[in-house]
């Protein structure tokens, strides 16, 4: 994974000052089949077969999730920030490390693995979470390409986060 994690920008006081942005857009650019084998690697086969789609949190997310999901055959559910889903929607509010904000998904079921680019702060996959539960699905997994180590040892309902590099 470190020629991965070589790979990955850092961008200093962006989105603000104080914050170091790990920018994945070469990962994706350059890397992003041996991207998406680290991620789908994270995941044992038997794992895989007992879900029926990825949940992917905006805007990242999709692309991780997505290309995922078309990789093994599996459904893709949108997790969007406020206003972008047309009605009905279920709805969670969160906090981030620079602002809040809120997230909704439509109401599904099924067993879904949730993937994010950054696990920082924990909490938009908190959110994220929650919000899959609240929608009718039953959360199996929890992946995030990088984990920065904010929160060590950060789980959700006792579920760790699996991630591909760690800082």
């Amino acid at each position: 994974m470190s020629d991965l994690k070589n790979a990955i920008r850092d961008v200093p006081d962006f989105p603000k000052p104080g914050i170091l942005f790990r920018d994945i857009a070469p990962l994706l650019r350059d890397r992003f089949e041996d991207t998406l084998r680290a991620l789908d690697a994270l995941l044992t086969d038997e794992e895989w077969n007992g879900i029926d789609a990825l949940a992917g949190v905006e805007s990242r997310g999709f692309i991780l999730g997505a290309a995922l999901a078309t990789r093994r055959g599996k459904g893709f559910v949108l997790v969007r920030k406020q206003g972008k889903l047309p009605p009905p929607v279920v709805d969670v509010a969160y906090d981030l490390e620079y602002g809040s904000g809120v997230l909704e998904m439509q109401r599904g079921k099924g067993r879904v693995v949730l993937v994010d680019d950054v696990l920082a702060t924990g909490g938009t996959m908190t959110a994220a979470a929650e919000l899959c539960e609240r929608a009718g699905y039953q959360l199996e997994a929890l992946l995030a390409l990088i984990d920065l180590k904010i929160v060590p040892g950060y789980a959700w309902r006792n579920m760790r986060v699996r991630a591909c590099i760690e800082y």
